[in-house]
């Protein structure tokens, strides 16, 4: 699908050999305060999870793809849309790069690029929005990169050792349609 094809990177669909990359993900408490996971998942949930990705964003109402540098497919980072709304024609788009090295190299920028582009121009979206911790300085750098703007603030949202902390919305409106 040349749609989720970049100059360095591809975005593709969930195969039963992620399962290993998959799981470490989502056990991986590093990144538990960006995923809003508060326990972790055992193999046999991953491997059902898994099982069903195949379903169509409609039914299903959530899109996860795979973000790959190389052919020989594996996978690097996860970028996600959830909560799709298709009377309203929204979703939320989330985003992750699993190892630090591969950080800051602008995977997650031409990831984040292509998901727009598809959300846009294939699903036809009218919106995209993300729920970004205050304190996330590079998620609000890569989203404000592509346009999206800061349109709100929850209060004390997300409690995070111990302490609560400020969430920001951010939404990106198609202007094409």
């Amino acid at each position: 699908m040349i749609t989720l094809k970049g100059k360095n990177i591809y975005l593709r669909a969930l195969e039963p050999n992620d399962l290993e990359f998959v799981y470490a993900m989502e056990n991986d408490e590093s990144i538990w305060e960006v995923s809003n996971t508060q326990t972790p998942y055992s193999r046999f949930l991953v491997r059902q999870y898994l099982e069903n990705a195949h379903q169509d964003i409609y039914e299903a109402k959530q899109l996860r793809l795979a973000i790959c540098q190389d052919e020989d497919f594996p996978a690097i980072g996860l970028i996600d849309l959830f909560e799709f709304d298709p009377k309203n024609n929204r979703a939320g788009v989330g985003i992750v790069i699993q190892n630090k090295e591969n950080r800051n190299q602008n995977i997650g920028s031409e990831a984040l690029e292509l998901l727009i582009r598809y959300s846009f121009y294939n699903l036809n979206l009218h919106q995209l929005y993300a729920n970004i911790s205050v304190g996330n300085v590079a998620s609000i750098a890569l989203f404000t990169k592509f346009g999206f703007e800061q349109t709100g603030i929850k209060k004390d949202w997300i409690l995070l050792n111990g302490r609560y902390q400020d969430e920001a919305i951010f939404q990106l409106i198609n202007k094409q349609i």
